[in-house]
């Protein structure tokens, strides 16, 4: 790719017409201060900017948007900085994952109707990475992924923390009654201490790796943390570098196939990742025509070990993931398993890049002869309950669950569930799985973290701290604990898990990877034909064109007409 001959610049479409709008658009550039020497016959290059106040993760996106223009003049390229929307986890209701195919199509059109040769993407909160993603392999101009890397490590009472993980664990202390009030909204205070995304290997960070993995970020965009001057400097480098790529025409289809595809899961496995990045995969490889099933994830899980100890699985925070070598040193380990010759937006090879990296801290990345667990820590089940497949984070959950018959408790929405978990009066025991119904793409709407459903409080109080728990909803990914997700179909498509009763036996078997309902196929079939959907579609807009055409969580919740 080093050699290859440079290519005339797609811009030059825009200024050289025979209509007027060739000159205006030229005035209009001029009016901006520039020169035509400026900007005729170098490359164009947006960057496309995800920055926004209500998505606090992103909130410092444009500090390394102007390290990228400065890296984009310097190798002779011209900037060009664009919003398009901004997706935050926090504050977005249901869910910020319900629009992030709203984000795709924005980042497509805007790329597509704009006189550019290559763009830089400026990501960070969940669900911004893959929605840039999506819509960039689908606009298919030469790009290059920024993250905004994650927070700092929290620090409480002389412990170090990691958002949401200990959110998450502190918040069922609270419930069961072993802090206060004031304990937790000092941790409140202590939790988020700088720009960024979560500092475990929730999905922004999975996401950050994978992308290093599938060759379209730099190395370094993995762990550098948002406060790191590493982290201005790896958007300097990605300024520099899409002009080089601009004037290449090394585009995402020349870059994706199926073994990056395959290289992205070996190492999806490898780190521990979230159950969310499945999702977000399936619908990358959707845009980029390239085939990929629940079922290769599963394939690759059982030959791929986990090497990366970090939480929400595992002990260590994003910090210390990068101060031990960060992704280039994790891919380095797993060398054997990689296809090593896919190329990447540096202009060298996959393994190219890895080659040579040092991990410093073997604690943190283990050796490839010395895993945490000799297989990966996301597995796909099938069964009468997901004939269609749904997902478990094995790693991050009680051993002792993993094979496991209990009674169902039944919730049949979000709100049933908030308003009963914590009734006294429900029959609840330890051995029973609680299931929650009505949170997937189309009931929930847009399928939110739902997932990890509470423990009831009395259990809570009696020592619980894990049930087996199953919905078709999604987990954060830094959550823990024995959750199947994802199940297919949702109920509100009229999957089995319309049909569960209260009571009903449930059987949970990860080894075999099986999840089944034990009640007779005929009794299923016969309250099956009795579902009526519970979610009124909406009648206009963006929500009604969801509701229309988005697709189940096994092909990525894409829209069928996107794919």
């Amino acid at each position: 790719m080093k050699n290859e001959k440079k290519r005339n610049l797609r811009s030059r479409e825009w200024f050289d017409t025979p209509e007027l709008y060739g000159w205006t658009r030229q005035a209009a550039l001029q009016g901006l201060g520039l020169d035509p020497g400026v900007y005729r016959d170098r490359p164009l290059i947006g960057i496309c900017n995800t920055w926004s106040e209500l998505t606090h993760c992103n909130a410092h996106l444009r500090t390394l948007a102007q390290r990228v223009k400065e890296g984009v003049w310097q190798a002779g390229g011209v900037p060009f900085e664009f919003p398009v929307i901004s997706l935050g986890e926090f504050n977005m209701r249901p869910t910020a994952m319900l629009f992030r195919n709203l984000l795709s199509m924005d980042v497509e059109e805007c790329i597509r109707a704009n006189p550019l040769d290559g763009v830089v993407l400026l990501g960070g909160c969940d669900k911004t990475t893959p929605g840039l993603l999506m819509g960039a392999v689908s606009a298919d101009l030469p790009a290059i992924l920024v993250t905004g890397g994650p927070q700092l490590t929290a620090h409480w009472r002389g412990q170090e923390l990691g958002s949401c993980t200990d959110c998450r664990r502190f918040e069922a202390e609270l419930r069961a009654g072993r802090i206060g009030q004031e304990d937790w909204l000092d941790l409140q205070g202590a939790m988020i201490r700088s720009p960024g995304h979560c500092m475990t290997m929730g999905t922004a960070s999975t996401l950050a790796t994978l992308a290093e993995a599938l060759g379209l970020a730099l190395p370094g965009n993995a762990a550098y943390p948002a406060a790191d001057s590493r982290r201005t400097r790896l958007a300097h480098r990605a300024g520099r570098r899409i002009v080089d790529l601009a004037e290449r025409d090394l585009k995402p289809s020349r870059l994706l196939s199926a073994a990056s595809f395959d290289n992205a899961i070996h190492t999806l496995h490898a780190i521990g990742g979230s159950t969310n990045a499945i999702v977000h995969l399936l619908a990358v490889a959707g845009r980029a025509g390239i085939p990929l099933s629940l079922k290769r994830f599963d394939e690759l899980s059982r030959t791929t070990p986990v090497l990366l100890d970090l939480k929400p699985a595992g002990r260590f925070l994003m910090e210390d993931f990068a101060y031990a070598g960060g992704a280039a040193a994790l891919l380095n380990e797993i060398a054997p398993l990689l296809d090593l010759d896919q190329p990447t937006v540096t202009g060298k090879s996959l393994g190219e890049n890895c080659q040579g990296a040092r991990n410093d801290n073997p604690e943190v990345i283990r050796p490839l002869d010395r895993p945490l667990e000799p297989a990966g820590g996301l597995a796909v089940l099938y069964g009468s309950l997901a004939p269609d497949g749904c997902i478990i984070k094995h790693s991050a959950a009680a051993p002792g669950l993993l094979r496991h018959e209990g009674r169902a408790i039944v919730f049949d929405d979000h709100h049933e569930l908030l308003e009963g978990i914590d009734d006294p009066d429900l029959e609840v025991g330890p051995g029973d799985v609680l299931v929650l119904r009505g949170a997937g793409p189309l009931g929930g709407p847009g399928m939110p973290e739902w997932g990890l459903l509470p423990i009831p409080r009395k259990l809570l109080r009696s020592g619980v701290r894990d049930m087996v728990r199953i919905s078709d909803a999604r987990i954060s990914g830094t959550a823990r604990g024995t959750v199947v997700v994802h199940v297919c179909p949702e109920s509100e498509a009229g999957g089995p898990l319309a049909a569960v009763r209260t009571g009903d036996p449930i059987r949970l078997d990860v080894p075999a990877r099986r999840l089944d309902l034990l009640v007779e196929p005929r009794e299923i079939k016969r309250r099956l034909a009795g579902f009526r959907r519970r979610v009124r579609p909406e009648s206009r807009g963006y929500r009604r064109l969801y509701f229309e055409r988005v697709l189940q969580a096994d092909q990525g919740c894409d829209f069928d007409f996107l794919r």
